[in-house]
């Protein structure tokens, strides 16, 4: 599911936009008509533009069958579904911080923001449904709905985000034995090979601490999951005997939405390239059990 997270950074990115246009992304402290019909305006305008490019890109040069189901939940080791929990987190990010921007009620914002990722990519799901090439996947509506719920249940119990969604990529030697599946070039190798991906949940320790605290207000620790030794979705190639397991890392982070600087343009980027997990030593937990300490976890 490369290319949805792709979309899914792409229209988090857009988010920044009209702060970078305006120097402005201020939530508005009362209700705004104007700013609600130009979130809606783009967001429908990025909704078709999306699933038009989706179309064209994928699902053009294919019949259109009867809407059937394709069960790919042991595929990749699970690591396409977080990826779904990661899109569908973070453009449901994207929808709050709009719609906060347009001064509508965090109760509000929540829902209806919150549930932009998993409509988007349910949206997607229809596509593969009536593709012959592919089919609708109950385990990535599953993930996607997984990935709002974490988004909404924080903004509703605690109206900020403590626990985030995190991604970092290393390229890795597997890519050169399939590149028709896992990517050509550094930017396909990102979103196509989930070899290289982690996926971290990445908890802020000074929001769950009381006002006082002098902990410092950036640093998280992080707890991630990661593939390895994999050359097909289900099976390797024969003939290279890696062996496929999972990772599991724990590592310091640093949130950069809680470093404030007088630049608003350093502010904003901060902000946009913050789902991208600091690199910092950590601890690294191999199946079955071989555990490393790494000057790097990425």
């Amino acid at each position: 599911m490369g290319i949805l997270l792709l979309l899914s950074f792409m229209l988090m990115s857009f988010s920044a936009f009209p702060q970078l246009r305006t120097l402005s992304l201020e939530p508005d402290s009362v209700y705004n008509p104007k700013r609600v019909r130009v979130v809606a305006a783009t967001t429908g305008a990025l909704y078709l533009g999306a699933m038009a490019g989706l179309y064209q890109l994928w699902y053009k040069d294919y019949s259109l069958t009867a809407i059937h189901s394709f069960n790919d939940n042991n595929e990749w080791l699970k690591m396409d579904k977080v990826g779904h929990v990661g899109s569908a987190y973070y453009l449901g990010k994207m929808g709050i911080g709009l719609l906060k921007w347009a001064g509508v009620n965090n109760t509000k914002s929540a829902w209806y923001g919150g549930l932009m990722g998993a409509f988007f990519q349910t949206s997607v799901e229809v596509f593969d449904g009536v593709s012959p090439a592919w089919g609708f996947s109950w385990g990535d509506v599953t993930a996607n709905f997984a990935g709002s719920a974490l988004l909404i249940a924080q903004q509703l119990a605690w109206e900020e985000q403590r626990i985030q969604f995190k991604f970092s990529f290393h390229q890795t030697r597997y890519s050169y034995i399939r590149p028709d599946q896992l990517g050509n070039s550094f930017i396909e190798n990102v979103f196509k090979d989930y070899n290289g991906q982690t996926y971290w949940l990445s908890a802020n320790i000074y929001s769950f601490l009381p006002p006082s605290s002098r902990f410092p207000k950036w640093l998280n620790i992080a707890a991630g999951y990661g593939a390895e030794g994999m050359t097909g979705a289900v099976e390797n190639e024969p003939g290279y005997g890696y062996t496929r397991y999972r990772q599991f890392y724990l590592a310091p982070d640093i949130d950069l939405s809680k470093i404030k600087t007088r630049s608003r343009l350093v502010n904003t980027l901060f902000y946009t390239f913050g789902f991208i997990k600091f690199p910092l030593p950590g601890l690294e937990i191999r199946q079955p059990g071989k555990t490393r300490l790494l000057p790097v976890a990425f």
